[in-house]
């Protein structure tokens, strides 16, 4: 067999018309391959299955990680071993930009799908795939061709060294660039990313799924009050988070966990347990209520609103720098409009016409699709209040969508407030509805959808500008990346609502036991027009409206023929039960957190159901932290999750903070990246070092194993758990007691101590490391 022949990348040369303009890594004179069926394929791939890995994160703990730099890393490595095995030839640099751009794609829409869609479950409607994929569809989409004309603003005319006055450096974009660059030059390994990828794979499967250790871990605090305790669960993926967003962000996340669950729940159970009355919204005297029905019945709303009050101050804070952005972007915009459009290969767009052709055609869709589900529920108007949506999303996305990208390049995507970005459009929706007397449950779904096209418009805004960057650094096409991310957003749209489907019926629990003593009215029984079958018998679906039922906890039941209800649907994603009526356990619950805010502000603001007192109490939380020097929107997060999120989170920034005090000694020797500013280069090897990769590992696997779970369904996993019981086998009552808590406890410190050793590079260093001086 004949020799591979690895294509050559031509070196830098000079711009003979501009000297001093930037020289990417591949020259603009040089034609590799870059747009191929192969890259572009693997990319989708990638893209799906980081998507259902971010989307698992964002309903566990409300956040995500950018997905390109592990998705570079994954194309580099699974196209040098395809080459290596199959005599095929060696993808380019520009093929596994093409790569990561498409894959890159997915983590964002599964954020904004994340963060609003399960909010109709709040709304009292079902998860709906038309809608989800829709809404997907649109704001995947709209937010990358909203994006292209600020490229040559943002991208080209305001790329330059740290410090510089006006300057955007996309921390990620120009860290991924690093990992292509590295992998070019055959320095790059994928051993960390899949080594992660496969120990927390198989911890998260052994621990969840087989059930063969315990989950959570949990110390009661009985001295202190009855329902204090410390709480941690031994997730990797999580782990893993809280080394890529580093000690300072993880420990505020703690400080808001503390607060809520060691002091407010506490207080509400020290004053509370006097009271003999049920204290509204809870529906038994806070004497009855354990540790999670406190959290749900009360610390949920004073979270709600911590959480919202927090967007919005973020969102205050950066008005400045989004007024400077808006007045930056259009003066560019309009220069750049009577710009001569240059040949180069690099300075290549998608068509100015094509643009607004298809952001119109979307607008078109959008239009349509509202009217048609308001004409549906014969409501009037229907045409006209879809043309009133299709212009709030053209508004708010255009809007958002170039400060998403303008922050992107100040700030990174990590740091991108998109949820306070979703908070004001849903705020500014719901005011212009109220104003119009639009407050019926199809118009609230109406508002929902206006604010998900906008969160995953301007969350996928952000992910195209750093795309865009690593391209502009690396040589790559932007006409074709375009194409790339489009084709990324596409796939991924189509996938995530099945994927959101399949989450939250694996966990969805049908109880005959937790349904409220109640016999409705003929008149109410009448009103039930949804039905649905269970079991081979049909009962109609009843919701409660908590001013109707104030004693009712609400969900969704259903009711038989005697006009009681019998059943209780409790779903995976915002629901409460955590066990089935036969004592199994459930494991797939998500809290979703920032999902429950958004349903909060929009049945506050249209249906008035909401308990102001507690939201409040969260608002003054958020604004007593800013007031002390600290950002409050990751502390709203820690107060509203629940502490055995929190956590690991901060154990995970911990071992950050101790892999870099092990590593200090050799910061100095840090090697540069050949085409960023040589000033450039500590943060761009922070955010591609050995621990980076191996935490993105420990997410992937963490994340995926969920994923799999999902999948799998969960009775066979209840099966294989009691077909295996330890106590049992063995015989003796402290085995159990030592296998659940000792070794799961033992197993996550040996994760932890792991990652410390890679990070700081005293175990698996490359062969680059080995070298340096």
């Amino acid at each position: 067999m004949a020799a591979i022949q690895k294509p050559q990348t031509p070196a830098p040369q000079l711009d003979p018309v501009d000297p001093q303009a930037h020289q990417p890594y591949v020259p603009d004179s040089a034609r590799l391959p870059e747009f191929t069926w192969s890259a572009v394929l693997v990319g989708a791939v990638l893209g799906i299955v980081f998507g259902a890995s971010s989307l698992y994160l964002v309903l566990k703990v409300g956040m995500t990680v950018s997905a390109s730099i592990p998705v570079a890393v994954l194309s580099i490595t699974l196209f040098r071993a395809l080459s290596n095995a199959f005599g095929l030839r060696p993808a380019t640099i520009l093929e596994n930009n093409i790569t990561q751009t498409t894959g890159s794609a997915g983590e964002s829409i599964a954020f904004g799908v994340g963060v609003t869609m399960p909010a109709l479950m709040l709304l009292g409607f079902d998860l709906d795939l038309t809608r989800v994929m829709v809404v997907s569809l649109l704001g995947g989409l709209l937010g990358i061709l909203m994006m292209i004309p600020l490229r040559r603003a943002f991208i080209v005319n305001m790329h330059g060294r740290p410090g510089e006055p006006g300057k955007l450096l996309y921390p990620e974009g120009t860290a991924c660039a690093a990992v292509l660059e590295s992998g070019e030059r055959g320095g790059m390994s994928g051993r960390l990313v899949f080594l992660g990828f496969g120990i927390a794979f198989a911890q998260k499967f052994i621990t969840v799924a087989m059930a063969f250790m315990r989950e959570t871990l949990q110390w009661p605090l009985t001295q202190f009050n009855r329902v204090a305790s410390i709480a941690a669960d031994m997730a990797p993926e999580l782990l893993g988070v809280g080394y890529v967003i580093g000690i300072r962000v993880a420990s505020v996340m703690l400080a808001g966990a503390i607060i809520g669950n060691l002091v407010i729940v506490p207080a509400i159970a020290t004053f509370g347990d006097g009271v003999p009355t049920v204290i509204p919204p809870a529906d038994k005297p806070v004497a009855q209520l354990g540790l999670a029905e406190i959290q749900r019945d009360y610390l949920r709303f004073v979270g709600a609103g911590c959480v919202t009050a927090a967007g919005i101050i973020s969102m205050f804070r950066t008005l400045p720098l989004i007024l400077r952005s808006l007045r930056a972007s259009l003066g560019s915009l309009a220069g750049g409009a009577t710009a001569t459009v240059t040949a180069r290969r690099t300075d290549q767009d998608l068509s100015l016409r094509f643009v607004i052709g298809g952001s119109l055609a979307l607008l078109a869709l959008m239009a349509w699709f509202l009217h048609s589900e308001l004409n549906g529920a014969g409501i009037p108007n229907s045409w006209t209040k879809g043309l009133l949506g299709s212009g709030l999303v053209l508004g708010f996305g255009f809007l958002f969508v170039t400060v998403s990208s303008r922050l992107t390049g100040e700030i990174g995507s990590s740091s991108n407030p998109i949820s306070g970005m979703t908070v004001a459009t849903l705020f500014l929706t719901c005011l212009i509805f109220l104003a119009l007397g639009m407050t019926s449950p199809v118009e609230s779904v109406i508002a929902l959808s206006i604010g998900g096209v906008v969160c995953i418009a301007a969350s996928n805004g952000g992910t195209t500008s750093q795309d865009l960057k690593t391209g502009f650094l690396v040589g790559g096409t932007p006409r074709l990346q375009q194409y790339a991310i489009l084709v990324g957003a596409l796939t991924s749209a189509l996938v995530i609502g099945g994927t959101l489907l399949v989450f939250n019926q694996a966990g969805t629990v049908y109880s005959r036991k937790h349904v409220p003593d109640i016999t409705l009215t003929q008149q109410q029984y009448d009103a039930l027009t949804g039905t649905v079958d269970f079991e081979g018998d049909q009962y109609r679906v009843w919701r409660p409206n908590r001013t109707e039922f104030p004693s009712v906890v609400p969900g969704k039941y259903f009711v038989d023929a005697n006009r009681r209800p019998v059943v209780l649907e409790d779903p995976a994603i915002t629901g409460r039960l955590t066990a089935r009526d036969d004592g199994s356990e459930v494991r797939m619950k998500f809290d979703a957190p920032k999902t429950q805010v958004m349903g909060t502000i929009i049945n506050g603001m249209l249906k008035r159901d909401l308990n102001w007192g507690l939201v409040l109490i969260g608002a003054m939380l958020a604004v007593g932290v800013e007031l002390c020097g600290v950002s409050s929107l990751a502390f709203a997060v820690g107060v509203y999750i629940p502490m055995q999120a929190t956590t690991p989170i901060f154990l995970g920034g911990a071992v950050r903070w101790i892999a870099e005090w092990l590593a200090r000694p050799r910061t100095a020797d840090s090697a540069t990246s050949p085409t960023a500013p040589a000033a450039t280069a500590p943060a761009a090897e922070s955010e591609t070092g050995p621990g980076l990769l191996m935490a993105s590992g420990y997410i992937a696997g963490g994340t995926l194993a969920g994923v799999a779970i999902a999948f799998l369904d969960l009775p066979f996993f209840v099966a294989a758990k009691n077909a295996v019981n330890f106590g049992e086998r063995v015989g003796n009552e402290t085995i159990p007691v030592i296998v659940e808590n000792l070794v799961p406890a033992l197993v996550f410190v040996a994760l932890m101590a792991l990652l410390a050793l890679v990070a700081s590079g005293k175990l698996l260093r490359s062969p680059e490391a080995e070298r340096k001086p």
